[in-house]
């Protein structure tokens, strides 16, 4: 019986040879992933009130990410509830403070082709970029895994993206994401899997493929999947995971599909959101003009190594006119940055540096004030995401965000590539 990627994982995670798309079935968890701000503070009254213990603190990693930096009680209390709570339960994959969770969790070696993963934040679909099925699930869903190892799961039906071609020096996995987000809307694959294909995903290095999986997230996808290959058996090698499996995790030719898309990426240009959505995204071209406040290049989605190096590319020898915002998505990442000279070329363009943390992107640490136009690297741009709702949030890719640094205005960063 053909299968689909997503259906072949399902099926092992429940014991099964094959699944069909609309059978609920029970899985079980491999690796359950939450940060500070979802984890501990909401997992340990509810443990405690029904006298429960943790199935397997070796399948469980924690990292806090959110109430980072800690400059005020509340944050300071999280961390010590998570803290504390990391130690009595023995959870060895602790990660204190060292970068966004969906970055630092494959850094660390933690993600597998095949492997069936939740995660305590929206943006877990970034797993997907490695082959695993991996999906975000609230508190009181993640204290039935935490205590059973185990989830129930409505099998979910495909649709499959096909790039063709090559993108165009310049245009990124964000222009594909947003141009998708704008073409299907927010629900476009409400509860289904969103897989991607073809010679332009093929070519994409694996932090490209990140922001690819990251932001199915946007399209109300559960997961994102692209099928493991060389380069996700390379990275995966880079961090220090020696047997990578790849064969067989790929969808079959016949196996049955919601849908299938087509896209020349060669045509594929910049892309804008427009406030307050990522399905408002339209050319970069036809925002030109567009007065920016603020320029913020944070995020998983958007301050990865290979996000630094684009707006590096825009930004050397030249100088940010407003306000340029840079956090790095992870130590990991800030370290290389500083050693290959990315993060020098953007400092010296005037950029501010502040912590590897969610950060503004979600309201944390950080918060714009009110009558600002801001362009963004981030996910989502949702009124008062990062901020006062007086303010407008435009979404781009980290090269057009740099480009709108330099400019003053949004408009094609193509024009100011080195």
């Amino acid at each position: 019986m053909a299968q689909t990627l997503a259906q072949k994982i399902v099926a092992r995670a429940a014991g099964r040879s094959t699944v069909t798309p609309g059978e609920i079935v029970s899985c079980k968890v491999d690796l359950a992933m939450f940060h500070d701000s979802s984890g501990p503070r909401r997992l340990q009254p509810m443990l405690e009130r029904l006298g429960a213990k943790v199935w397997d603190p070796n399948r469980i990693v924690l990292i806090t990410d959110h109430f980072l930096p800690a400059d005020d009680e509340e944050s300071r209390a999280i961390q010590r509830v998570t803290r504390d709570w990391a130690r009595a339960v023995g959870v060895k994959s602790f990660y204190d403070g060292i970068g966004i969770c969906h970055v630092v969790l494959p850094e660390k070696g933690h993600l597998r082709p095949g492997m069936f993963a939740v995660g305590g934040d929206s943006h877990s679909p970034t797993g997907g970029a490695f082959g695993a099925y991996m999906f975000g699930i609230g508190a009181t869903e993640m204290l039935g895994v935490v205590v059973t190892g185990e989830i129930w799961l409505r099998v979910p039906e495909t649709i499959l993206l096909d790039w063709r071609g090559s993108l165009a020096d310049g245009v990124t996995a964000k222009d594909m994401m947003l141009l998708l987000a704008g073409r299907f809307g927010l629900d476009g694959a409400q509860y289904q899997v969103v897989e991607f294909g073809g010679e332009a995903i093929a070519a994409l290095p694996m932090q490209e493929r990140m922001t690819l999986a990251n932001m199915c997230a946007e399209l109300g996808a559960q997961t994102g999947l692209i099928a493991p290959d060389e380069v996700t058996r390379d990275y995966l090698r880079s961090v220090g995971v020696s047997e990578v499996e790849i064969n067989g995790w790929r969808t079959d030719a016949t196996a049955p599909l919601r849908e299938r898309h087509e896209f020349d990426a060669a045509s594929l240009v910049p892309q804008i959101a427009a406030p307050h959505s990522p399905a408002n995204a339209r050319p970069a071209s036809d925002f030109a003009g567009t007065r920016i406040d603020v320029a913020y290049i944070g995020a998983c989605t958007g301050a990865k190594l290979e996000d630094l190096r684009m707006a590096a590319r825009v930004l050397k020898g030249r100088k940010a006119t407003i306000e340029l915002i840079v956090a790095p998505a992870s130590l990991k990442d800030q370290e290389a940055a500083r050693a290959e000279g990315t993060l020098g070329v953007l400092e010296a363009a005037g950029a501010k540096l502040f912590a590897t943390a969610c950060g503004a992107c979600a309201g944390y640490g950080y918060r714009f004030g009110p009558n600002l136009n801001i362009i963004s690297s981030i996910a989502r741009n949702f009124k008062g995401r990062m901020g006062d709702p007086a303010s407008n949030v435009y979404l781009g890719s980290p090269y057009t965000v740099a480009a709108a640094a330099v400019r003053g205005t949004i408009g094609d960063p193509r024009d100011l590539l080195a």
